[in-house]
């Protein structure tokens, strides 16, 4: 049914990232697909960009990989049908581009509950589920 599974990670926020990635590691059993983690790193503001060191972003690149694929070693699957990447800029248009990008025909996504914030500002998960070219499953 499934042949690659896209489940976007907040680092900041493991047991969200947990309860998805469980999610999807049991639909890749069941269907013998494959498993990509991806993280969407946040662009620094313009206004402390001049207060940062040059290479801030590339450094925090490599750490988000690094997390990333501590966690991608966590899934227990064969290791050739787990991958991770960071990627950055606006998290549901980075997840949306990914899931294209790799050929996704389900995104996993983890949501809180509904909050005044997400009322007022949106969340990534409901533009993700109005957006997706492909099935997605909502993780609360």
């Amino acid at each position: 049914m499934y042949t690659s599974i896209l489940v976007p990670v907040d680092l900041a926020d493991r047991a969200l990232a947990h309860k998805a990635m469980q999610t999807a590691v049991k639909i890749a059993e069941w269907t013998g697909a494959s498993v990509r983690l991806v993280h969407v790193q946040r662009a620094i503001a313009e206004v402390y960009v001049d207060y940062l060191p040059p290479d801030v972003d590339m450094s925090l690149t490599r750490m988000h990989e690094h997390d990333l694929d501590q966690l991608a070693r966590e899934i227990q699957l064969p290791s050739e049908r787990v991958s991770a990447g960071v990627r950055s800029g606006r998290v549901y248009k980075e997840v949306l581009a990914e899931a294209r990008d790799v050929g996704a025909d389900l995104i996993v996504v983890g949501s809180r509950l509904p909050s005044m914030s997400t009322f007022i500002m949106g969340s990534n998960a409901k533009t993700i589920v109005r957006h997706a070219e492909c099935s997605v499953l909502v993780v609360r």
